[in-house]
């Protein structure tokens, strides 16, 4: 049963079964079998064939137990066993000479990571253990009324440094003084 829940985020490639490196659920093994036996091909041969996989009917599928939303993933399982369904994942490139506050100087342009959105602004994370913020009239060369409108959380932007205050831990930031500006 652990096995069966787990099942949609495992690949195991070279297992026993040919499903077993797609996240088909093994409740779902029998169901795929039918398919593979309906199109003359076994169950290896349509795990990793688009066009065989494009050729299945799924309203012919369709029961109580198994609706169209879940036989339209398990034909994209089978178009593309072991495929990762995550999106590609862009962190922030951060310099190396640039480490903590006391390395920061007016005027450096850096890339940075954009952790929070506020009504006054927006708060980059630049690589310094120490968030910047981009007052929300430093967002763009525009009036800006809602800093969601110009930056969401996760985006990666690039930031002018505006002020160091190091006693107070504070870093003043620009996204309209950096090259590359939304």
């Amino acid at each position: 049963k652990a096995f069966e829940q787990a099942a949609g985020f495992l690949r195991i490639p070279g297992g026993e079964n040919p499903l077993d490196n797609t996240a088909v659920h093994p409740e779902n093994y029998k169901l795929v079998g039918a398919m593979a036996a309906d199109l003359g091909v076994p169950v290896a041969e349509l795990a990793g064939d688009p066009a065989l996989a494009g050729r299945i009917d799924l309203k012919r599928y369709v029961s109580g137990s198994v609706g169209l939303p879940t036989l339209r993933d398990i034909v994209a399982e089978l178009k593309k066993p072991g495929r990762d369904p995550r999106e590609t994942f862009r962190a922030a490139a951060f310099r190396d000479d640039v480490r903590e506050m006391a390395d920061l100087k007016e005027g450096m342009v850096l890339q940075g990571t954009v952790t929070n959105v506020a009504a006054f602004g927006a708060f980059v994370d630049i690589g310094v253990h120490q968030d910047g913020l981009v007052h929300i009239s430093q967002l763009a060369n525009r009036y800006v009324k809602d800093p969601g409108e110009v930056v969401k959380v996760g985006e990666i932007v690039r930031v002018k440094v505006l002020a160091v205050d190091i006693p107070r831990k504070r870093i003043g930031l620009s996204i309209k003084g950096a090259a590359g500006e939304k």
